[in-house]
């Protein structure tokens, strides 16, 4: 079974009286009460020792959830170096909502990730661009919820491998909801939805992209290869 470690932050569930009516033990209990229903799940957060994410738990690990807002600078280099290291190795990465300015994102897309926010209890239409591919398997033309925060562009990332998603907002935006990336052997797919005081992620349809995400960011079982100085296979 495909394991995943779902890391959050874990601050404004305890300071914010708004956030923990929503999510009373934590954004990432909640990732891992639907996640679990599919593949191994532990939790790992911000104020744990090395974050929770150890060398031990990230070679055990398949796919790493990341979920991010207030604490960024917080997080340690050295963490930040070791999971980059196993994202190139093959570890998969998926980075919700606010994660967009982790060091880890930043540090793979090689930009500054900045975008256009609000805060406005409006409506989210998030449109399906890729209909064959798997992330979006199950979906549907579009996902709308009621309320979430919006993004909009310009999104500064990397042209992505890949466009999943496209969000429309009631305010008139539009923004790049959902993209992939290839990373050395990891696969990496940034997902736009979870604002800390909305529910968007009891949505059975955002639960169905991430449980769909794990899935095609899991790493393939072969050997990672080797690099430098090579003794030829045949003679010379």
């Amino acid at each position: 079974m495909i394991n995943v470690t779902v890391w959050n932050e874990y601050r404004h569930e305890k300071t914010d009286e708004k956030v923990s009516e929503v999510y009373p033990e934590g954004i990432h209990e909640q990732l891992k009460n639907f996640l679990q229903e599919d593949f191994n799940v532990r939790t790992a957060t911000l104020d744990e020792e090395e974050h929770g994410l150890t060398e031990e738990v990230l070679n055990d690990t398949d796919v790493l959830v990341w979920w991010g807002h207030i604490a960024h600078d917080e997080v340690s280099d050295d963490i930040v170096n070791r999971v980059h290291e196993r994202v190139l190795q093959g570890m998969g990465l998926i980075v919700l909502h606010s994660g967009h300015m982790s060091k880890i994102f930043i540090k793979l897309m090689g930009t500054s990730c900045d975008l256009k926010w609000r805060e406005a209890d409006e409506t989210c239409r998030i449109w399906n661009v890729k209909p064959s591919h798997p992330i979006v398997d199950g979906i549907g033309e579009y996902i709308e919820l009621e309320k979430e925060e919006m993004y909009g562009e310009h999104f500064d990332i990397p042209a992505p491998d890949e466009l999943i998603f496209i969000n429309w907002y009631k305010g008139g935006e539009v923004f790049r909801g959902g993209v992939t990336y290839k990373r050395g052997n990891g696969k990496i797919f940034y997902f736009q939805p979870g604002h800390e005081t909305y529910p968007s992620y009891y949505h059975p349809k955002v639960q169905r992209v991430i449980k769909n995400a794990v899935r095609w960011a899991t790493p393939t079982d072969s050997t990672y290869p080797t690099y430098g100085n090579h003794q030829p296979l045949e003679k010379i």
